[in-house]
């Protein structure tokens, strides 16, 4: 199946059967595409999979083989190795993880084609939350973090991707980290009739934005966002050191500035463009483009639902380098496959956090490293 005829296909709309058969005919395509056109891919594979190619997807299915029975890479693989399926003058970005100091990071090749569809993913998914139309944006950062769009770094790209639903757009920081109270309130008096659109990494928000609104209003100033909308991901290993729980976050939020739609999201820059979306209920969900297997660490066998293991992300976009099937660093449950009260169709799961002795590279973490 075609990225195109994936894209066709309402992001949360297919059962589990129906969505097995369009991942597997996908990421099968995927594997084969990398294994010819990427030779450290290639190798990877011949040596540590013992396959030398893949078959036709009638001749895989026939043996009751699903995508899950593919292979992945650990995603640490791309600190180490330069990995990409095009020529290098086909790529148009080359995307960082973030990484604290004296860290390698991740290098993420991308050419147009993919960078592309990894922005119409997200567009798709997002809107799924907050509807089609554009929005008033306040980013929760300083602009200077997107200036080189020549090489991305986590923190930027994730900025960029979400910019796509701006109607204007508001840094809410500068360079200092100090928020802009004079340019907040004129930019919420322009668009007081308007939904707003909040974005930003967890840490910073907590940080920067409530603990900055908690001393206004102290000093009798309030700020209303009750018509707001905020997305939000990485950084919860920080707010675990403060003792912030999920349910604390939106409360204290909530009680400073009566904003009540938030969502947390996860994603990494290696699948940029999959991320997975938080529902109304707590739980994040993987869309069309994207699946979720939880592993047993100790044979990397598929875990059931309610078992914890290690989180394997799955995407049907890259076609630059392959980053299609990656085991993370992150330890997760699938909650549940369909049936989320909120509706939407697919798994659902939780993130735990980072496996025990796994290097710390959330972006706003690596952001708190700095200026701590």
């Amino acid at each position: 199946m075609t990225f195109e005829e994936i894209l066709s296909i309402k992001p949360f709309e297919l059962d589990s059967e129906k969505k097995t058969q369009v991942l597997t005919d996908r990421l099968l395509w995927l594997s084969k595409l990398h294994l010819n056109n990427c030779s450290e891919y290639r190798e990877i594979i011949n040596r540590l999979w013992h396959f030398k190619d893949f078959e036709s997807a009638d001749e895989f299915k026939s043996k009751g083989l699903t995508y899950k029975d593919l292979p992945f890479l650990p995603v640490r693989l791309f600190k180490e190795l330069d990995l990409k399926s095009v020529e290098d003058d086909q790529i148009i970005k080359t995307m960082h993880s973030s990484g604290t100091t004296n860290q390698r990071v991740s290098k993420i090749y991308l050419d147009k084609e993919t960078s592309a569809n990894q922005q119409k993913a997200m567009v798709k998914i997002v809107s799924d939350f907050t509807g089609s139309s554009r929005m008033p944006m306040i980013i929760i950062d300083c602009p200077s973090v997107i200036k080189n769009r020549a090489l991305f770094s986590a923190r930027g790209a994730g900025i960029l991707g979400f910019s796509i639903f701006a109607s204007k757009k508001f840094f809410a920081l500068d360079d200092e980290m100090k928020l802009d109270v004079d340019g907040l309130r004129n930019f919420l008096e322009v668009n007081k009739d308007k939904k707003i659109f909040i974005f930003g990494f967890t840490f910073m928000i907590w940080q920067h934005f409530y603990k900055e609104l908690v001393e206004l209003k102290k000093l009798g100033m309030e700020f209303d966002l009750s018509n707001a909308i905020m997305i939000h991901g990485g950084g919860w290993k920080k707010l675990t050191s403060e003792a912030v729980s999920r349910d604390e976050f939106h409360e204290k939020l909530n009680e400073v500035c009566n904003i009540k739609d938030i969502h947390d999201y996860y994603g990494m820059v290696e699948q940029t463009g999959c991320i997975y979306m938080e529902c109304e209920c707590g739980h994040l969900h993987a869309s069309i483009f994207s699946d979720v297997i939880v592993r047993n660490p100790l044979d990397f066998s598929v875990n059931k639902i309610g078992e914890r293991g290690i989180v394997q992300v799955l995407s049907t976009i890259p076609t630059s380098y392959p980053g299609h099937s990656l085991l993370t660093e992150d330890e997760g449950v699938i909650l549940g496959e369909d049936d989320c009260p909120c509706g939407r169709k697919g798994k659902y799961f939780k993130i735990f956090g980072r496996l025990k002795n796994a290097e710390i590279r959330g972006c706003s973490d690596t952001y708190a490293d700095k200026f701590r």
